[in-house]
């Protein structure tokens, strides 16, 4: 009798490879996004902060974490799934499917985002011109994607920029032009010089992206003027603007100024929110709204989630729903969700700037910083190469960590300056920090 047949030779060996291959590969074989210093920036810092856990750490811009209890996770996703009972008839079978199943490629909070925006913003927006993302990177991922028509399109952003905008735009390469920022953030004259510019290059600009409240890393915050004088430039230029909100209502206690977005009468302005900051960056939940009019039909917002069901499908329910439980219990109001938070970032400036001015007012110093009204961040400008380099040697010998400069001028500049962040520190660690930083810059400035 012959032996039953089995499978196939070879079918559930491991693939063999030809022996000239080897298994290794080379960065030349691979996107060159990979090789790009904006790409190892975030893992950079993040391997400094590992190998030096007891330093005091003004590198990370993670949010106050005073305010996180497990127990409050378990009681949003109940009142977001009491919500879909009462507010909006869905029954046990329907809530389930909600959480447990995939969902609208949208996203389901998009109502609940609209009435935010319309609370904190003024903002009067369709649920279908919104979009959630996992995290605010793939926002900015989907937008570029979707500008990126050819070889000759760039985009244009404030220099120092974030640098998840830059490894967003080199992932789709799609490559950034630099415009000038000033103390009240990116400077309107220098955008039209450098549209003009790029053109004459022969170039495409099809959009510039700007972070209107607390820039980071600078902190600076533009004018009402600007902001206008800025709409009319994307109007007459036909350019989009992305706009980026992730620390507005951080402010000193005042009032704040209207978004770009709240001030567009043109649909120039693509919004990028975030609950990272505002709720926690746990929930990865960001959000586009992309109402630009399509000529095919539909919103600019359509044509993302084309691109969203190809990249991540949806986001995550039940992530989404313990931010829609939280926005439920606040009234739909993120300043009023986040004002402990914020109590705590006005505290946390006001010791690094006065510690600051304690230390280094002196003249001779060579030490220069800006006094941000709002945000997380603050820049110091010091007397030599603040670099990688002495980042390394500052976290071993002196026991504190900063985040060089130039990593947000993707190599253009910054390359004396760091960025403070007093986000996640008390004001003794502060001052511990700051005690820290001074011997540090002594030593280096002899």
């Amino acid at each position: 009798m012959s032996p039953a047949p089995g499978p196939a030779a070879g079918l559930l060996d491991p693939p063999r490879r030809p022996a000239s291959a080897g298994g290794t590969l080379s960065t030349a074989d691979l996107h060159a996004s990979l090789t790009d210093p904006a790409l190892t920036s975030m893992t950079l810092l993040n391997e400094v902060t590992g190998r030096y856990p007891d330093a005091v750490s003004f590198a990370a811009g993670r949010p106050y974490e005073g305010g996180y209890e497990i127990a409050a996770l378990h009681r949003h996703l109940e009142t977001y799934t009491g919500h879909l009972a009462a507010d909006r008839g869905f029954d046990t079978d329907q809530v389930t499917r909600a959480l447990f199943q995939y969902g609208h490629t949208k996203g389901i909070i998009t109502d609940l985002i609209a009435r935010h925006l319309a609370v904190d913003e003024g903002l009067a927006v369709d649920p279908e011109a919104v979009v959630v993302t996992t995290g605010c990177q793939e926002a900015m991922v989907l937008v570029l994607r979707a500008l990126r028509r050819g070889p000759r399109d760039v985009v244009l952003a404030a220099a120092p920029t974030y640098v998840g905008f830059t490894g967003a735009a080199r992932l789709v390469d799609l490559p950034v032009r630099p415009v000038r920022e000033g103390p009240a953030g990116l400077d309107p004259d220098d955008l039209e010089r450098q549209i003009r510019q790029a053109r004459a290059d022969g170039l495409e600009p099809r959009a510039c992206y700007v972070i209107p409240d607390f820039a980071n890393p600078g902190g600076a915050a533009m004018p009402v003027a600007d902001r206008e004088r800025l709409l009319r430039i994307a109007e007459r230029e036909n350019l989009l603007l992305l706009e980026d909100n992730p620390y507005s209502m951080f402010h000193d206690g005042g009032a704040r100024p209207p978004t770009l977005k709240s001030l567009d009468r043109a649909a120039r302005v693509v919004y990028f929110g975030s609950f990272a900051k505002t709720a926690f960056p746990g929930a990865r939940i960001g959000y586009v709204v992309a109402d630009q009019p399509v000529r095919e039909g539909g919103l600019f917002a359509d044509q993302l989630a084309k691109l969203k069901s190809m990249l991540t499908l949806n986001t995550s329910s039940v992530a989404q729903a313990a931010i829609g439980g939280l926005l439920l219990e606040n009234g739909c109001s993120m300043e009023r969700a986040s004002a402990p938070a914020a109590e705590v970032y006005r505290r946390n400036r006001r010791a690094l700037l006065a510690g600051l001015e304690q230390r280094f007012s002196a003249p001779g110093h060579g030490v220069r910083w800006n006094t941000p009204a709002g945000g997380l961040f603050a820049v110091v400008t010091v007397p030599f190469r603040a670099d990688d380099a002495a980042l390394a040697h500052c976290a071993s010998r002196y026991g504190v960590l900063w985040t060089p400069m130039h990593h947000f001028y993707a190599g253009t500049g910054g390359t004396e300056q760091l960025r403070l962040s007093y986000s996640v520190l008390t004001p003794p660690e502060i001052a511990t920090g700051l005690d820290r930083l001074a011997a540090f810059i002594a030593d280096r400035s002899r």
